[in-house]
């Protein structure tokens, strides 16, 4: 029998030797390529992203830090289009959504992808109120009510850029008196820095020649499974949250608070996004989902307001802002009809979540609301700050 096994193992020997011997080298490359960890994140080619738009240069600006993470912003519309992390695997992974190309940015309803809000972050009811005794209407974008500014937000609007080192990255716009109905001559700043400790902080200040109304955020969509997974759902939430503004069927607030607690909306325990998400829930139903402002216990960026993370990269975010208000929104209206995502990806119904801070929505017509007025001589000034880490 040990001779019969000994021919056995020869043959089989000599037949390994001549299947790797016929190996060609794009395979002993392929089968390299599979013993190796999960390839690393890119952003996309800048080359995609310079253009003339509104008789302005469009560019893509990098920033980086001695961690390997990095942000590439455009300066059309502010946005983020990539944001590179390290998972718990030291991979870096991209964790928002995003474009490959300027000219997507520019697409007909396309989801603010990672753009600056302004001048109003979220909705105003039927697009009107008052200042000074004197009514103001602005454009109607989202059914009955204005969203993010209008037809021509500063999404779709380009800063000028300044950029004096690697980690930083200012972005500067005027919008003009009765732009998308707003009064006063609006003066923006906004400060991208990437920090040492893989943190994307966010700095916005403005100035006004006539009162005005001004609410700006940021609206990045995340998936800390990587952008392109097809759901947010197992991303874990915690908000320091004891409240939401509930809204009606369009999405404005009543004027009220709603404690969280006993209802789906109860992220004071760290939960997955899905736990309660397909819930009996009136709010659930207006929103499609959560697509809702919390209103936040502690908000003054010493102390982190909300915690995301993912099981599978690892990866965790926690958010720090001066801001009252958090709008957790579950990614409820992205379809993934498309596959105009970077590098050709489609974008499914919740495979991404944002974490916009702001002051409440409606506030210009909710008196029990922080007020958003700012006046000749008062400087507007917030910072949110997402910092990343892995378990």
């Amino acid at each position: 029998m040990q001779k019969v096994y000994k021919k056995q193992y020869l043959f089989y020997s000599f037949a390994l030797s001549l299947l790797v011997s016929c190996s060609g080298p794009a395979e002993k490359k392929e089968a390299a390529a599979d013993s190796t960890s999960t390839v690393a994140a890119a952003a996309p080619d800048a080359k995609n992203f310079e253009a003339t738009i509104n008789g302005k240069a469009v560019k893509l600006y990098t920033l980086k830090n001695n961690k390997g993470a990095s942000v590439a912003i455009t300066n059309y519309g502010g946005r983020v289009v990539s944001l590179l992390v390290p998972d718990n695997k030291a991979a870096l992974t991209d964790v928002v959504l995003g474009y490959d190309s300027v000219k997507t940015y520019q697409k007909p309803k396309e989801p603010f992808f990672g753009a600056i809000i302004g001048r109003y972050g979220n909705r105003i009811g039927k697009g009107k109120f008052s200042l000074d005794g004197k009514a103001y209407q602005l454009d109607i974008n989202d059914g009955v009510n204005t969203l993010h500014g209008g037809f021509k937000g500063f999404y779709a609007q380009v800063f000028d850029a300044a950029q004096p080192n690697d980690s930083t990255l200012n972005l500067t716009y005027v919008s003009k008196d009765g732009e998308g109905g707003y009064p006063g001559t609006l003066t923006s700043k906004v400060t991208y820095t990437l920090t040492a400790d893989n943190a994307l902080k966010i700095e916005y200040t403005a100035t006004t020649d006539k009162t005005t109304i001004v609410n700006l955020t940021n609206h990045a969509y995340f998936n800390l499974n990587g952008e392109g997974d097809s759901t947010i759902l197992d991303n874990i939430v915690k908000i320091d949250a004891d409240n939401i503004t509930p809204v009606d069927t369009t999405l404005i607030p009543t004027g009220k608070l709603q404690p969280v607690k006993g209802t789906p909306f109860d992220f004071t325990t760290a939960k997955a996004i899905g736990a309660n998400i397909n819930d009996k829930d009136d709010q659930l139903k207006n929103g499609k989902g959560y697509d809702h402002n919390f209103a936040l216990n502690k908000h003054d960026i010493t102390k982190s307001i909300a915690t995301v993370s993912s099981p599978k990269t690892g990866i965790v975010m926690d958010i720090y802002t001066d801001e009252p208000g958090l709008q957790f929104y579950s990614g409820n209206f992205l379809t993934g009809a498309t596959k105009d995502g970077k590098g050709g990806k489609s974008y499914p119904h919740r495979s991404a979540f944002c974490m916009e801070t702001q002051h409440f929505p409606d506030a210009p017509n909710q008196p029990a609301f922080a007020s958003t007025v700012l006046k000749p001589g008062q400087t507007y000034h917030t910072t949110t700050i997402y910092k990343f880490s892995n378990k």
